[in-house]
């Protein structure tokens, strides 16, 4: 994904709904949505439409809706991310993330895991 086609903040919480269900209409979208925010069903359509231009989604029609789907997972996002922010380097990328935020020992304890996960593999 080029530079030019990285997601906004707005872009990157629909994601984040179509990540979750896997794929959903304007209408569930626009559902989700305003349960957290006022916004209008013509600015997420607008959005996926813009989100579908830039390669970041893409639609399939049933019956009159638009059923719209990722085309990137979290996991290729981030990794393009810790590229281009970090030049590849985890370790840097959670050394910042572990300064920016305190963690709840369940954080912690995931986490330790998850290294020693990686250790034995």
């Amino acid at each position: 994904m080029a530079f030019a086609n990285t997601p906004t903040e707005r872009e990157l919480e629909i994601l984040a709904i179509l990540w979750e269900r896997g794929s959903a209409s304007v209408r569930e979208v626009f559902d989700l949505m305003r349960q957290r925010e006022n916004i209008a069903q013509n600015t997420v359509q607008t959005f996926l439409r813009v989100m579908e231009e830039k390669g970041l989604v893409a639609h399939e029609t049933q019956g009159r809706a638009f059923i719209y789907r990722p085309l990137y997972s979290r996991q290729r996002l981030v990794g393009q991310f810790v590229d281009r922010v970090f030049n590849g380097a985890v370790g840097d990328l959670v050394l910042q993330a572990l300064q920016m935020k305190r963690l709840s020992a369940g954080e912690i304890s995931a986490i330790e895991q998850m290294i020693e996960q990686t250790r034995q593999a």
